[in-house]
C-alpha cells in the first residue's frame, strides 16, 4: 500500500512539475499586440519625402496582363508566358522559376518590348519543353515605388501521336 502511495506521489510530482512549467513558459508569448509599431496611424509620414515616396500609388509598378495561373504543357512543345506592366518610371520585369531568377539560354528565350513611356512587355519562351521545366514561374515588375507579382504553375503531359 505504501509502495502505491509513493509511486502515486512521485508521479504527481513528476507530471505536475511538467505541467506547471509548460504553462509558465507559454503565458506571454501567445498574446498579440494590437498596436503595430512603426506604421503611421494616419497614413502620413513625418518626412514629406517619405510621404511622397510611400503614397505615390499611381506611379507604382502594376502588372496589367499576365498568362494563366495553371498551365499544362506537352513535352517537346513550346511553353510561353507573358507579362505586361506599367509604372512611372517604367518597371523592370524579372522572371523566376521555383524562387530562383532565371536567365536566357539555348532553349529559353526572354523577349522584352518597351511600349510608350511607362509600359513594358516581357515574354518567356521555352522550346522544346522538358520535364525539368515543370514548376512555379513568377513574373515580377518593380520600380522605385512598388513591386507587383504574378505566378504561373506548370506541369507536363505526354502526347501520344
Amino acid at each position: 500500500m505504501y509502495k502505491n502511495l509513493i509511486v502515486l506521489c512521485f508521479g504527481l510530482l513528476l507530471f505536475g512539475g511538467q505541467l506547471s512549467e509548460g504553462r509558465r513558459g507559454r503565458g506571454r508569448g501567445r498574446t498579440k499586440s494590437r498596436v503595430q509599431i512603426g506604421l503611421p496611424i494616419t497614413g502620413k509620414y513625418r518626412d514629406p519625402e517619405s510621404d511622397q515616396y510611400y503614397n505615390n500609388n499611381n506611379k507604382g509598378a502594376k502588372i496589367l496582363q499576365a498568362s494563366h495561373f495553371d498551365y499544362e504543357y506537352v513535352l517537346g512543345h513550346k511553353i510561353a508566358f507573358l507579362c505586361v506592366a506599367k509604372g512611372n518610371p517604367r518597371p523592370q520585369i524579372t522572371w523566376y522559376k521555383d524562387g530562383a531568377e532565371i536567365f536566357q539560354h539555348l532553349y529559353m528565350h526572354i523577349h522584352e518590348w518597351r511600349i510608350g513611356e511607362d509600359k513594358v512587355k516581357s515574354k518567356i519562351e521555352i522550346d522544346p519543353a522538358t520535364q525539368m521545366d515543370a514548376g512555379l514561374y513568377e513574373c515580377t515588375a518593380d520600380n522605385m515605388y512598388s513591386i507587383d507579382r504574378r505566378s504561373f504553375k506548370t506541369d507536363f503531359s505526354i502526347a501520344f501521336d
